[in-house]
């Protein structure tokens, strides 16, 4: 652990869920993999459709319509809409398959394997304090056994722009009601947590399983901690860690 600036009372705790209360980089590249399974299936050759051409459209989609970052599932559903209509595929057709793709690929990525440690500490953090999660991700939280840890969970594009933006802090904040300092948001990333959080008030804990160096970094921000494991957070609201 290690500590950047003074930590004042934390009274509540919000979460970051992807990469921050499981590994989530398997199981978006698995999700990709089963939608681009789906596509190639669907085309009459396989060649009309290669993983270079879907990140070309996916990116040329958000620079048009920068919103879609806010929305991964919309995202998702545009990118397969207008790739099929590209192909030739009719409007109504386009929209029916990018609806089934969609639901393929949510299939898939709820499949999370939750750490049994993450498990452990939820369940002592949540029976002390009030605990809100909030992502940019759109993961079903019940489907992978983490909603009942939490008193309200926000979601970007359901409820509001991504992080850092303040949408999603801000909703958390009104749901909690106490002062934004007093609460303590944990995220894996330095801008979208740890900015995001420092900007709209919070005080903010990288999380930093992987190790790295803030000297490698882009850092916008400094944390006001960091940790490298979920369970080092009792001990800042005086539980012991083990």
């Amino acid at each position: 652990m290690q500590f950047y600036r003074h930590l004042g009372p934390i009274n509540a705790l919000t979460f970051d869920l992807d990469d921050t209360l499981y590994d989530n980089r398997p199981v978006i590249v698995r999700a990709e993999q089963t939608m681009l399974d789906w596509l190639i299936q669907l085309l009459p050759r396989p060649d009309m459709l290669r993983r270079d051409d879907w990140l070309r459209l996916k990116n040329q989609l958000v620079t048009v319509d920068p919103s879609l970052s806010h929305d991964v599932s919309e995202w998702r559903y545009e990118t397969i809409k207008i790739g099929l209509m590209q192909l030739g595929w009719r409007l109504k057709e386009a929209e029916l398959a990018a609806r089934h793709g969609l639901e393929l690929v949510l299939v898939e990525r709820n499949k999370v394997d939750v750490p049994a440690e993450t498990h452990r500490v939820l369940a002592l953090l949540s029976a002390q304090l009030p605990l809100v999660g909030i992502t940019n991700g759109n993961v079903d939280p019940q489907k992978i056994g983490l909603a009942g840890y939490f008193s309200e969970i926000y979601h970007a594009g359901r409820d509001g722009f991504a992080k850092p933006e303040a949408d999603l802090f801000m909703k958390a904040i009104g749901h909690l009601g106490i002062p934004a300092h007093q609460i303590l948001h944990v995220g894996d990333h330095l801008h979208s947590d740890v900015f995001g959080a420092k900007r709209h008030g919070l005080q903010a804990c990288w999380y930093n399983d992987q190790h790295r160096q803030l000297t490698a970094t882009n850092v916008r921000c400094l944390p006001d901690v960091e940790i490298n494991y979920l369970a080092e957070l009792l001990p800042l609201i005086g539980l012991s860690a083990n």
